[in-house]
C-alpha cells in the first residue's frame, strides 16, 4: 500500500512540475512575442516616421525651377590649387555659370572645363563667374588639376571645382543621372539677383559651347537692363524686341515675307 501511495504520489509531483514547465515555457514564448511585436511597432513606426520627415523635406526643398531662387549650396571646392569651402551666398550680386560634368579623369569633361577656364576673364568682364561641379571629392579634383593638359588633365583649371560628393547639390538642380551616380552635363545660369534664368542639360557624349553660354548670359543681362526680349540667334548689338503687341511691329516690320 505504501508503494502504491508513493508512486501515485511521484506521478502526481511529476504531473504538477511538467505544468509548470509548461506554463513557465508558455509565459516565456508569450513574453517574447509580445516583445518582438514591440519591436515591430518601434521600428514600423520609427520607419514611419523617416518617410513623413523625408517627405516634408523634399516637399520644402523643391528642386530648381526657372524664374524662381537658385537652390542654395555649400561645398568642398579646389581653388587656384587649394581646398576651400565655397557656397551660393560667395556670388551674391553676380551672375553664376554652374557648369556640370560627370567625372574627373575622363574625356569630353576636360575639354569643356578647359575651354570655359582659358575663356574665363570674358565672363568676369561681364560680372559673371563661372564654377565646375561634379560627384567626385575635392581631392580627385586637385589631382585632376595637377596632371597636364598632355596627359589628359586641367594644367591648374582657373575656374573653382566643387566637390559635390554627397550628390545634394546635383540633386538639387535635377541634373543626377541616376543609373550611373554622376551629374549630366548641365548648364545653370543664375543672375545678379539669385534667380534660376538658364537650365541646360546634354547627354554624357555632347559637350558644351562656351560661345553659346557667353551669349544667353548677354541675353539675359540686356533683357533686364532695357526691358526687351532677344529674339533667335540674337548676338550682342543685334535688334531686340519691346514686348508690345504694337511696338513689336517695328521689330517685325524688317522681316521678308516668302
Amino acid at each position: 500500500y505504501t508503494d502504491k501511495m508513493f508512486a501515485l504520489s511521484s506521478r502526481s509531483l511529476s504531473a504538477r512540475l511538467i505544468s509548470k514547465a509548461a506554463a513557465t515555457t508558455s509565459l516565456k514564448l508569450t513574453q517574447r512575442k509580445f516583445s518582438d511585436s514591440r519591436t515591430l511597432y518601434q521600428t514600423d513606426f520609427t520607419n514611419s516616421i523617416k518617410e513623413v520627415s523625408n517627405l516634408l523635406k523634399r516637399r520644402f526643398e523643391r528642386p530648381a525651377r526657372i524664374a524662381r531662387p537658385a537652390p542654395p549650396w555649400e561645398a568642398n571646392a579646389v581653388v587656384d590649387g587649394e581646398i576651400k569651402t565655397l557656397s551660393l551666398k560667395d556670388f551674391a550680386s553676380k551672375y553664376l555659370v554652374m557648369v556640370f560634368y560627370p567625372l574627373d579623369f575622363t574625356f569630353v569633361c576636360p575639354t569643356e572645363l578647359i575651354a570655359f577656364s582659358d575663356r574665363v576673364q570674358e565672363f568676369k568682364d561681364i560680372n559673371t563667374e563661372v564654377v565646375g561641379i561634379s560627384c567626385d571629392s575635392h581631392h580627385s579634383h586637385l589631382a585632376w588639376d595637377k596632371v597636364p593638359k598632355s596627359q589628359g588633365g586641367l594644367g591648374g583649371i582657373k575656374i573653382p571645382l566643387i566637390a559635390d560628393i554627397k550628390k545634394d547639390i546635383t540633386k538639387k538642380y535635377g541634373c543626377l543621372y541616376e543609373e550611373m551616380g554622376f551629374p549630366f552635363r548641365g548648364t545653370f545660369i543664375i543672375d545678379d539677383k539669385g534667380s534660376l534664368r538658364i537650365a541646360h542639360i546634354n547627354d554624357t557624349e555632347i559637350g558644351r559651347s562656351v560661345d553659346e553660354t557667353l551669349r544667353l548670359v548677354k541675353a539675359i543681362q540686356f533683357a533686364n537692363k532695357h526691358g526687351e526680349v532677344c529674339p533667335a540667334n540674337w548676338e550682342s548689338g543685334d535688334r531686340t524686341i519691346v514686348p508690345d503687341p504694337k511696338k513689336s511691329k517695328e521689330y517685325f516690320a524688317q522681316l521678308k515675307d516668302e
